[in-house]
């Protein structure tokens, strides 16, 4: 059960982009910012009046009914309703015309599905489509798309306004675009999804670890397109995968006080089995036709992950995994877990000279994994590593597992 006040920022992450889609469907795609207004003010009054009045029995349908309210009434008073959306939306009642805004599970999903599809478009470039798609439909701040993106707040409020103008200019709609379109697109889509799962699991722009909500919803939204027989792709499949392998260890992965858990110190009995069931059942369906994503390449290495025992034999399985997926797609993130990997599979030795290669200055994450290897090699260069990890971390959660490991360097010393 979520606190009080952490259910307001849990809805609006899960319903924002639900009520901003149906409306924007509604609307046409050229008004998306009514409907943005209208979900913002929505949850303006649910602050407003849950804080004095307390959180109704059903938050959701609460939601939905003020999100209604509010667009009829502004589809009442504003010349949208007379010129474009009127005709579509009126319905004869005994009272006379009923405005129909439909928040049904099935109009939302469709709707989802759609938007997906509409700011997946080739006519805007791959960041803004990815930006977007962040923004509107999975409700992320601005912060944390500057963030995912390594930018700043005005330089993504300029793409983003640039790439609506754009679509708009296009008159993109709100539909299933044609099966060969859906492929051009997918891509972008299991992109954001991808990022949006990634910012949960490791978050750079909160002082946490761990979002589980945004975990959820991405898993939600990958989900919905696995469910949908125009998407149900075989990258969707292991993307999904890839994300309940990754959740089924949610609860190992930190502490008491929210500190990071490392994969060696890690409690298997916390790992969550049902998931994991998931995780191989979509991993298989994964395995049919012959395409091969960097997806499927990563779900295989996070299914590793939840093998109990700690075999050289795992270890190399994992590591040649790496191997393709940097062949496929090259990152710098993937590289250093190929290192640790290597040092599993072949000893430190060998691993910090492929370490020191990689020489990724100002990344806490690179000097973390070089104070691991160098830990019973070389302590004091450890220690040194290790301090400049710290100077580099940016949550409070990665400095405390820093520090536990530096402590355990000077009690051995």
């Amino acid at each position: 059960m979520l606190k009080e006040n952490n259910l307001i920022p849990h809805l609006f992450r899960t319903e924002y982009s639900k009520i901003t889609a149906v409306l924007s469907r509604l609307f046409g795609f050229e008004h998306i910012e009514i409907a943005e207004d209208i979900a913002s003010d929505t949850f303006l009054l649910a602050a407003e009046t849950w804080g004095m009045k307390g959180i109704p029995d059903n938050p959701v349908a609460w939601l939905y009914t003020v999100a209604k309210n509010r667009a009829k009434d502004y589809l009442k008073h504003h010349h949208i309703f007379i010129e474009k959306v009127s005709p579509g939306l009126q319905q004869n009642s005994a009272e006379g015309y009923e405005i129909n805004i439909d928040l049904s599970e099935r109009n939302i999903t469709d709707s989802q599905l759609q938007m997906m599809f509409a700011i997946c478009n080739p006519f805007i470039p791959a960041e803004a489509q990815i930006g977007l798609s962040l923004r509107i439909l999975c409700g992320f701040g601005i912060e944390e798309i500057a963030d995912a993106f390594l930018s700043n707040k005005e330089t993504i409020n300029k793409r983003l306004f640039r790439a609506k103008e754009k679509l708009r200019a296009e008159k993109v709609k709100l539909e299933f675009p044609s099966p060969n379109e859906i492929d051009r697109r997918l891509e972008t889509v299991l992109t954001t999804l991808y990022l949006l799962f990634n910012e949960g699991y490791y978050s750079v722009s909160q002082n946490t670890t761990l979002r589980q909500d945004l975990c959820l919803e991405a898993m939600r939204l990958t989900f919905l397109l696995v469910e949908n027989k125009n998407t149900a792709k075989p990258a969707v499949k292991a993307l999904l995968a890839l994300m309940c392998f990754h959740a089924s260890r949610f609860d190992a992965r930190t502490g008491p006080e929210g500190e990071l858990i490392l994969y060696d110190d890690q409690d298997p009995s916390l790992w969550n089995q049902e998931l994991m069931q998931q995780g191989r059942y979509y991993l298989n369906l994964a395995a049919e036709g012959k395409t091969l994503s960097k997806y499927h390449i990563e779900a295989a290495i996070a299914c590793e992950h939840t093998v109990k025992e700690d075999t050289s034999e795992k270890w190399e399985t994992i590591l040649q995994l790496y191997n393709q997926l940097l062949f496929i797609e090259y990152s710098p993130i993937a590289a250093l877990n190929r290192t640790y990997a290597l040092a599993k599979a072949d000893g430190k030795e060998i691993a910090i000279i492929e370490a020191e290669k990689l020489k990724l200055g100002n990344n806490h994450l690179y000097y973390s994994l070089l104070g691991y290897l160098y830990t019973r090699v070389d302590d004091g260069k450890a220690m040194g590593y290790l301090k400049n990890a710290l100077k580099f971390a940016k949550s409070e959660s990665d400095k405390m597992a820093i520090r536990r490991n530096l402590e355990k360097l000077t009690d051995n010393a």
